[in-house]
């Protein structure tokens, strides 16, 4: 058995130990769903279904919830996650301009993963730091007050 099996089947038993302890308890299916999220990284139909399954509920109820939260993803995410901010403040100083700049270079649109899983990008609404607009966020790290032209060297930061 290879170390990728060996690893996913470990994550399979967490998840069941996570789905046992929420069995009984009403209004376990987001807890659960984070928990999952962390053990996996994200939420693939399979543990979907897993949790549907093991919580009694239906596949539907589970994606619904998956799909309507932000805070959970169907795709997995790279190892640096990008956000570019396009709440009005940002919008008007040009983020737009920002973003497609990291498409551009990243060769990805925005919900996408780099080839290599390095950078996720992603657009969110605001970040609450509306007097550095234009702002971008990798993973903790935050970035304000970009033009375009700042893009490439914000990615070199991250490059092994």
């Amino acid at each position: 058995m290879n170390k990728e099996c060996c690893c996913e089947n470990e994550k399979i038993e967490k998840l069941n130990k996570v789905i046992e302890e929420y069995i009984n308890v009403e209004g376990a299916l987001i807890p659960v769903l984070h928990e999952a999220q962390e053990i996996f990284g994200y939420l693939p139909m399979a543990v979907q279904k897993q949790i549907a399954d093991g919580l009694n509920i239906s596949l539907a109820e589970v994606y619904g919830v998956v799909t309507f939260y932000s805070a959970f993803t169907i795709y997995p995410k790279g190892q640096y996650q990008i956000n570019v901010c396009l709440g009005t403040a940002c919008y008007v100083k040009g983020a737009n301009d920002i973003l497609d700049q990291f498409k551009k270079i990243l060769k990805v649109e925005v919900g996408q993963n780099t080839e290599d899983h390095k950078f996720s990008l992603n657009a969110c609404r605001c970040v609450g730091a509306c007097g550095l607009a234009p702002v971008v966020t990798v993973n903790e790290d935050v970035y304000g007050k970009l033009v375009a032209d700042d893009v490439k060297g914000i990615l070199e930061k991250y490059k092994d």
